[in-house]
């Protein structure tokens, strides 16, 4: 048979390697799914949303290092596309997406769903293109799928839905278009800075007695390795901005966790202590926690060179790969026989994690989280992947153990809620054989619950972690400590995710104390499909309670005396036993807090 256009878009994505697509199908892009059928070399995954066919293709690129597709219909089908496609361009992931269009001869005039998909994802994607028939489709799709690959970004074409089962005898071809033209012919390419920056970056590090390390995602792949020993010759500690979490495992006699609101009290005091600085990889937006300007002096590693100097004015800056570069840079540095400030940092590092397991034990009903985190650091399978959410669940997420082999992402920049299940579906068709753990939050995941009937259909064994508190914990958090008001507009309406769940086809476990998580996520990780592990926990609990600022308490206070009512519980949790002495800016306003944590 005459191939068609939508055939010529599918086959060239598998000569590429892209053989995954996530999606639902539609009217006006059932044209494509034909050439989905007859091709089942490409695997389909359906969802339940086109946002989470878009976030799970993120998903499967920040696991695996390569592109997915996701396909989606016109109008409506389109545009839920969006937040997907952009937290892959603002987090650097290749997808390539696929929507339908009205027919070609009915664009523009005020027909059903007669949206401009090229123009409205345009700036969501760094190539977004219509495709004009069959001579046009193969030429079109590489030029993507190049764009997506070479850029880090999502790539989209959208078809009319006639243009979709066009096959050569319906189309002209000019004569312009020299027949074979294009070619699927390899691209890899890494970039190392010139030696004489790379030198001038490790005579700057030699200078600095105390040099910290912070590794961002531009770290995650082929990189970490090297950077500890990096570390390991500067006496250096690593602090890790959200997406770099899994660049370095979190038991590394280096390593000191997160940076920023969801990070230690060791990273930020490796930070406040610092005249050397090294950035692999990062633009984290919570720069306001790295070493005052003028502080240290700063190399910073970035494939991008117009983020180089960004967040923090360095010195030298080396525009290239993060590992390539380190393994230039690595033979020379002057090896430091004095640790003592990577000591002090790690040291500081097991005190913070040491009042973790505390507030963990503590036996009040609702349990703290730092139960779950704790019982998931113990019990999560060797080489697992673990998916992060937005909200409260995203500091109590950064805090579950990494050990090395396991990998970790999340919604970093965009913090889009609901990316954790998606994100998890991904992961999983493209590593079937892992285990793979979504963390999330009763307010994401109620964002997403069609998702978990995704799991039972295509048999996804992915075990899903729900914090229960009925509340937007973090909008609380937020409103106080960034406004200095009262709560508002945060409850939420109880949901029972082991209902719903089961309703779903999943196994389903509700854990209301602290001495039965363990238990639970031992009995989920056992289990050979899905299961939801759905955990109640404190709502006043302090997020960042050994990272919030001076200022910041104060405003904490302000919102208190304004009638925050839940004053008292979160008073008494920010002065926990054991939280003030690791936290300045609780212990500069305990007198405040005492005041109310007494009612």
């Amino acid at each position: 048979m005459p191939k068609t256009t939508s055939d010529l878009i599918v086959e060239r994505l598998l000569e590429w390697g892209i053989d995954t697509c996530f999606g639902i199908c539609g009217d006006a892009v059932n044209g494509f799914f034909e050439a989905l059928r007859t091709h089942p070399e490409m695997r389909f995954v359906h969802v339940r949303h086109e946002e989470y066919a878009a976030l799970a293709a993120v998903g499967y690129a920040k696991f695996t290092g390569r592109a997915a597709a996701c396909v989606a219909t016109s109008g409506p089908g389109a545009l839920h596309l969006m937040n997907g496609l952009y937290d892959g361009r603002i987090d650097g992931a290749p997808v390539i997406a696929i929507t339908g269009m009205t027919y070609h001869d009915l664009v523009g005039t005020h027909f059903l769903q007669d949206i401009d998909n090229a123009k409205v994802l345009e700036p969501a994607c760094t190539f977004s293109e219509r495709v004009m028939g069959p001579a046009h489709a193969v030429a079109v799709t590489d030029r993507a799928v190049r764009a997506a690959l070479y850029r880090r970004a999502p790539a989209h074409l959208t078809i009319p839905i006639d243009t979709q089962s066009w096959t050569g005898d319906q189309d002209t071809v000019s004569e312009k278009n020299v027949p074979g033209h294009t070619s699927t012919a390899g691209q890899r390419h890494v970039q190392v800075p010139a030696e004489d920056d790379i030198r001038r970056a490790a005579v700057l590090l030699d200078d600095c007695d105390k040099i910290a390390i912070l590794a961002g995602a531009g770290a995650r792949f082929g990189a970490g390795d090297l950077l500890e020993e990096v570390a390991r010759t500067l006496g250096a500690p690593i602090a890790k901005a959200g997406l770099g979490k899994d660049a370095v495992p979190d038991d590394s006699p280096f390593c000191t966790g997160g940076i920023g609101f969801i990070g230690t009290r060791a990273s930020q005091w490796a930070m406040e202590n610092c005249d050397g600085f090294l950035i692999v990889g990062s633009s984290t937006p919570f720069y306001d926690f790295w070493p005052k300007p003028g502080q240290a002096r700063a190399v910073q590693i970035d494939v991008a060179g117009d983020r180089i100097g960004m967040r923090y004015p360095v010195e030298v800056g080396l525009c290239g790969d993060a590992g390539a570069t380190l393994a230039r840079l690595l033979p020379m540095l002057r090896a430091r026989k004095d640790l003592s400030f990577a000591e002090e940092a790690r040291a500081l590092y097991d005190r913070w994690w040491e009042l973790q397991r505390r507030r963990a034990a503590d036996p009040a009903v609702p349990m703290k989280p730092q139960a779950v985190t704790c019982a998931l650091s113990d019990t999560i399978p060797d080489g697992a992947i673990l998916t992060g959410d937005a909200g409260t669940v995203s500091s109590w997420g950064s805090r579950v153990m990494l050990r090395r082999g396991m990998q970790f992402s999340f919604s970093g920049t965009l913090c889009s809620m609901g990316s954790a299940l998606p994100y998890a579906v991904g992961a999983q068709i493209a590593h079937p054989g892992r285990p793979v753990v979504a963390f999330v939050g009763d307010g994401g995941l109620s964002m997403c619950l069609g998702e978990l009937a995704t799991l039972v259909q295509h048999g996804l064994p992915v075990k899903v972690v729900v914090l229960r508190n009925d509340t937007l914990g973090l909008e609380v958090w937020e409103q106080n400590a960034y406004l200095g008001n009262p709560q508002y507009g945060c409850g939420l309406s109880p949901i029972d995710f082991v209902k719903v769940a089961e309703g779903c086809g999943l196994t389903a476990f509700r854990v209301e104390e602290c001495g039965q998580v363990a238990d639970a996520l031992t009995r989920a990780f056992a289990h050979d499909g899905p299961v939801l592990v759905e955990c109640v926990v404190d709502p006043h609990e302090p997020p960042f309670g050994e990272t919030v600022k001076p200022a910041q308490v104060e405003k904490i206070v302000k919102a208190y005396g304004r009638g925050e009512p839940a004053a008292a519980p979160m008073a008494a949790n920010l002065l926990a036993p054991g939280r003030p002495p690791l936290s300045p800016g609780v212990e500069q306003h305990r007198g405040d807090l005492g005041g109310y944590a007494r009612g």
